[in-house]
């Protein structure tokens, strides 16, 4: 037992390593494209910092970056919780009530359709402008649709044998929301967190464009951007993606401790 599971374990975390090695690749010739263009054509500061400079500031102004970056992030990730919460549970009604959401799958593509460059003003309206409550609503509304969608396409794609098979044993409507729809949905629900736990950052950030804490990253951007530090600037920028792709890495991690139990994980 012992000899078999060894092997398969190795060889899996080497497939696992080996899947990040392109976007590694990638994202160092990114870099170097980066820097030769700016030793290449003489791109001014102001235009485009050098990757060094962003990461010497990074560093240097850690002290302030990163304070920042993590009032931000509790945002997003409020936002986060509270559109993908809403998500799955208005996904759950409109699959049970169906003609109730074709009356209200309109309503919630309109409201998505709004730019958030637009409701941002208004959200920080609603709310007091210093307050994280309208960058939570922010980033809630851009993560609401995706989740909604993506839940409900994956609690409607259960098979319809499997479905048959729990009502001839008698189990009721629940049962089989429970032990079938609801697994089935899993992959397409982590999907939709994935992409909501980046678009959770990005409300944030937009957000305190239009007022915030003078402690919040996006106000730290839009304050250095405006009196030309730039470095500092791109430097938050930086500490936003982080942030932004260790939410994404969160997600990823829950996916596979999660879906590694589905019958479609087992299968592959």
């Amino acid at each position: 037992m012992t000899s078999e599971t060894g092997p398969s374990l190795g060889g899996r975390a080497a497939r696992q390593a080996g899947e990040w090695v392109p976007a590694l690749v990638v994202f160092v010739l990114v870099i170097a494209a980066w820097q030769g263009a700016i030793t290449a054509f003489s791109i001014k500061q102001f235009l485009l910092p050098a990757p060094g400079d962003i990461v010497r500031s990074c560093w240097t102004d850690r002290h302030s970056l990163w304070p920042a970056g993590w009032y931000t992030f509790k945002e997003a990730l409020g936002g986060f919780a509270i559109g993908s919460a809403l998500g799955v549970l208005g996904a759950t009604v409109i699959g049970r009530f169906r003609s109730l959401g074709s009356a209200l799958m309109p309503v919630f593509i309109a409201a998505n359709a709004v730019p958030i460059i637009a409701f941002a003003p208004i959200a920080n309206v609603w709310f007091n402008p210093l307050s994280p409550h309208s960058k939570m609503a922010i980033a809630a509304v851009l993560c609401f649709l995706p989740v909604l969608v993506n839940t409900l396409r994956g609690l409607q794609s259960a098979s319809p044998r499997q479905i048959e098979l729990m009502r001839s044993y008698a189990a009721s409507e629940i049962e089989i929301w429970r032990r079938v729809r609801v697994p089935t949905a899993l992959p397409f629900l982590f999907t939709a967190l994935k992409v909501a736990s980046v678009l959770s950052m990005i409300g944030a950030v937009v957000g305190e464009y239009f007022g915030g804490s003078f402690n919040a990253l996006g106000v730290l951007i839009r304050s250095d951007a405006q009196i030309l530090n730039f470095e500092r600037a791109w430097a938050g920028i930086l500490v936003a993606s982080v942030l932004g792709v260790a939410l994404y890495a969160a997600v990823v991690l829950a996916e596979r401790l999660v879906v590694r139990w589905s019958p479609e994980r087992r299968v592959s």
